[in-house]
């Protein structure tokens, strides 16, 4: 190894730890009167957040929480939730944001394997809080009541926030008032340290809590304006909540570039449009399924044609071409991304192109809905052999799983050294999501590694069967999976939620059409022989449950004497 030409040191003047906390204090400097977050009737400027951020790390030093403490913040996406977001790692704490959607047991499970000192609760949550510490406190033998917080909201029934505080929850209002408003916060000594805890959403097994640290919060932080060109003045709403992946580090990026948060207790299209109409907004991220149900909207809940431009950014599941096409025809501008919470969120963008403007619609939604090409604060991302570990060739054929190598990839599972051994062996964090590379460098997901159908020894994509029944009129929503089938092995089976307004007095006939549909889109082993009606089981982040389907198409045993 050679030397660098001098032997200069680190010192204080000219290294500190990266954090994205100083963004709010820049924040509160540049624009101290600018409004930094709206929700209902309140508005907070940031010189008000700020203050209130420091707060609530002063109330929490106060109470002995900081290096080495856990606060869980069960909450929607409210004024609270984003000031956790700094509030707590100023006071040198992780921030665990629980997903609302999840069950008391499975929270339960979390506050204890996080060991939370202190539980933040929306006041519409309280009693599946209360439902969560019973079931902790009841599966430990060492159990010390976290201190317990509620927060409160104008918006919801007063008898709630009326209930918390009469089994002697804190509010958080008056847990800030106790703070000191110039708190003097430190930021980390090193940039390692811990800045998030996020679970994953357990689809298949127990959730695995994902380690995130301040650097890889700050690179995310910095990226996210980059690769959606945000400009002056941009206006977010809400949509995408702040527990999944931290909001995709948004937080800490509004804070940087100073702009406007729109907060949204319930995300539906009617409350999307009205808050593009009220607020001014410009842009959001939102999961495929939220994007169905705008493009999908009753006309009389929609604002049509959009007063402006609306950028949005996708992730979270591969989105059909044709959703992509129909946000674009309404007047969105869809930016897709792909990640995992284990990548601090999106760390790969399908990068727009001049020269797709010139293409048909249809075309450019196909490109579009491929995954890209690294993110700006991603070192390296690549398809490989998962057996040899080599590249494969980018010819837009050849399989192989995702991998990840750089400073937005997580610390690791707490507490799970097996699964962290797994997760980065080789050298590489190992996705699990299997993809094809073209030949612009452009990676595309073709499945999970579990979600691919073998039919007669071949490989079938159920994404690529899936986006081809997503042209179907009559189909909402849909999932593929696998279905045992005594010839075959396999072949695929469709489960499938049906638009509102079609008539569902004959599925027979319906399941025909959609099969008959599928012979002019797909190779003939790739056709389903089976379809199947009804709602699709989800995760309490809105990913479909493919592993509950896949045990439904095993207990309707084989498909009998299939011919292709």
């Amino acid at each position: 190894m050679g030397q660098d030409i001098d032997d200069l040191p680190k010192n204080a003047a000219n290294f500190t730890a990266l954090t994205p906390l100083w963004f709010l204090d820049r924040a509160a400097l540049a624009h101290p009167d600018k409004t930094s977050l709206l929700h209902g009737s309140l508005r907070y400027t940031w010189r008000d957040t700020y203050s209130r951020c420091r707060r609530l790390a002063s109330s929490l030093s106060k109470h002995s929480i900081g290096l080495g403490s856990t606060v869980a913040v069960i909450a929607p996406n409210v004024p609270a939730l984003y000031e956790a977001h700094f509030g707590i790692p100023m006071a040198g704490a992780v921030l665990n944001a629980v997903n609302i959607r999840l069950n008391a047991s499975t929270i339960g499970f979390l506050l204890g394997h996080s060991l939370a000192a202190v539980v933040m609760v929306d006041q519409e949550y309280f009693g599946l809080a209360e439902e969560a510490l019973k079931i902790w406190a009841e599966k430990s033998r060492s159990f010390k009541p976290p201190i317990l917080i509620v927060i409160g909201d104008k918006n919801c029934d007063p008898n709630g926030l009326k209930y918390a505080l009469g089994r002697g929850a804190i509010e958080y209002e008056k847990f800030l008032e106790a703070g000191d408003p110039e708190f003097a916060w430190k930021p980390p000594e090193d940039e390692w340290q811990s800045i998030s805890l996020g679970y994953t959403s357990g689809t298949t097994a127990s959730p695995k809590g994902v380690v995130l640290h301040h650097r890889g919060a700050y690179i995310m932080a910095m990226s996210n304006p980059i690769i959606w060109a945000m400009n002056d003045r941009p206006v977010y709403l809400w949509t995408l909540p702040m527990f999944h992946c931290n909001g995709w580090c948004f937080p800490w990026t509004l804070a940087a570039i100073c702009a406007t948060s729109i907060c949204l207790r319930q995300v539906k299209a009617k409350e999307i449009y009205s808050a593009i109409a009220k607020h001014g907004v410009t842009h959001f991220c939102a999961a495929p399924v939220v994007l169905n149900s705008i493009v999908n909207a009753p006309p009389e809940e929609t604002i049509l044609p959009l007063p402006r431009t609306v950028h949005v950014m996708t992730a979270g599941a591969a989105p059909p071409p044709s959703v992509l096409l129909s946000m674009t025809e309404k007047g969105f501008r869809v930016t897709h991304t792909y990640g995992l919470s284990e990548t601090y969120g999106p760390s790969t963008v399908c990068v727009w192109k001049p020269e797709w403007d010139s293409l048909p619609p249809v075309t450019q939604a196909r490109l579009n809905a491929r995954q890209g090409i690294r993110y700006v604060g991603l070192e390296c991302v690549d398809v490989v052999d998962s057996k040899t570990m080599q590249p494969v060739p980018a010819d837009g054929t050849t399989v192989g799983e995702i991998v990840f190598r750089g400073n937005i990839v997580m610390k690791g599972y707490l507490k799970n050294p097996k699964a962290n051994e797994e997760a980065f062996a080789n050298g590489w964090y190992h996705s699990g999501d299997l993809a094809v590379k073209h030949q612009d460098g452009y990676i595309e997901i073709k499945d999970r590694a579990k979600d691919i159908i073998i039919s007669g020894g071949e490989n079938i994509s159920s994404v690529e069967v899936e986006n081809a029944l997503y042209l179907h009129p009559a189909i909402f929503e849909v999932s593929v999976v696998a279905r045992p089938d005594e010839r075959w092995g396999e072949s695929p089976c469709a489960f499938v939620t049906l638009k509102p307004n079609v008539d569902k007095s004959d599925e027979q006939r319906l399941a025909v059409d959609i099969i008959t549909f599928c012979k002019s889109k797909l190779p003939a082993y790739w056709i389903p022989k089976s379809v199947i009606f009804g709602p699709l089981p989800k995760t309490a982040t809105g990913k479909i449950q493919k592993h509950l389907l896949r045990a439904k198409a095993k207990e309707m045993g084989p498909v009998r004497n299939s011919k292709l």
